[in-house]
């Protein structure tokens, strides 16, 4: 049987070993792995979609180069991005918990004071971040990761990333684009305007 991620294992062989895949979303399958080099687990994200074009590529590696230089507690860094043929893919460290939404399913209502924690030091993340021009474009409860009981925001500024490259996923209601409808502000829905990082508020509104 074909391996389905055999051009990825030959691409990163020697640097990480995929274990086994533990997540899937509409643009990327998340694959836990470890990091020969320095022996720790990682997070492997592999876009579903390919580039339109060797140009989208560079496009998509240059804003992943400047988000990895994001350095905040509450952030969880970028460590390493590539391709391998015309898969791009990025890696980021595995942070062992839970995610807020997988949280939220489990106790159904946080507690007050929890939720505010959370929600204060998120803010945070994202003012260190738009401090540096970077808009994360995508914040809901899965891409907020709970580790000892604090917050990391996750796939920082990758919407951005993905629609630089031009990467769309088909899916039965046609072509969609980064982001996640239910915690878009109306000018990122409509799409009608450039976005700031009011959307990112709006969002992290929306969660709390």
């Amino acid at each position: 049987m074909t391996d389905p991620i055999g051009p990825i294992r030959a691409a990163l062989a020697g640097r990480y070993e995929i274990e086994r895949e533990i997540g899937e979303g509409a643009f990327a399958t998340v694959f836990l792995a470890r990091d020969l080099r320095h022996e720790r687990l990682v997070a492997i994200k592999v876009l579903n979609a390919d580039p339109t074009s060797q140009e989208s590529e560079l496009r998509f590696l240059s804003e992943i180069r400047l988000l990895a230089k994001l350095q905040h507690p509450n952030i969880v860094p970028l460590i390493d991005s590539g391709h391998a043929g015309a898969t791009l893919y990025y890696v980021m460290p595995y942070v062992t918990g839970e995610s807020l939404r997988e949280r939220i399913h489990r106790e159904k209502q946080l507690p007050l004071e929890a939720a505010i924690a959370i929600a204060r030091e998120a803010a945070d993340a994202l003012a260190y971040a738009h401090e540096q021009g970077i808009i994360h474009r995508d914040i809901k409860p899965e891409n907020i990761l709970l580790s000892a009981g604090h917050p990391m925001i996750a796939d920082f500024g990758v919407a951005r990333a993905i629609d630089l490259a031009h990467v769309r996923q088909l899916t039965r209601k046609g072509f969609v684009t980064p982001g996640t409808p239910a915690y878009m502000s109306p000018e990122q829905l409509i799409g009608d305007r450039p976005i700031d990082q009011r959307s990112d508020i709006y969002s992290l509104g929306c969660v709390l």
